[in-house]
């Protein structure tokens, strides 16, 4: 396993990564964003279309129920870590393949490995 030093050097490598095709569909990779020091993750398989264009994870609609949801529990959005599996939209918002995941992984390992998160949740059908 390739392993970052910082979140600086983790999310510079997702922000530049040519690992696999995906690289070629994306405007802009989607390392994550939350509280870093949080023991809480959620996890989702992809960026959509909106959050390719933003940059940012669970910015769609998607993320719109996410946050209501997570409002409604008494849980607050700034107060987690929020990413995907794979950190670049699959084109046609298709589920990501079994290639792609493995490449990506480094990028979630090294995630998980700087949060040490008591609390995972997974989102969506390959999380």
């Amino acid at each position: 396993m390739i392993v970052f030093k910082s979140w600086d050097e983790l999310e510079n490598a997702i922000k530049n990564c040519t690992r696999c095709d995906l690289h070629r569909f994306r405007k802009n990779a989607v390392p994550g964003e939350g509280d870093k020091g949080s023991h809480v993750i959620f996890i989702g398989e992809a960026p959509g279309s909106t959050e390719d264009e933003a940059g940012r994870p669970f910015v769609g609609a998607a993320g719109k129920l996410l946050t209501m949801t997570m409002e409604k529990l008494g849980i607050s959005r700034d107060k987690v870590y929020i990413t995907n599996v794979v950190k670049c939209r699959p084109p046609g918002n298709r589920e990501p393949r079994e290639d792609e995941i493995s490449l990506c992984s480094i990028y979630l390992e090294n995630q998980l490995k700087f949060l040490n998160p008591k609390i995972i949740v997974t989102l969506g059908n390959i999380a």
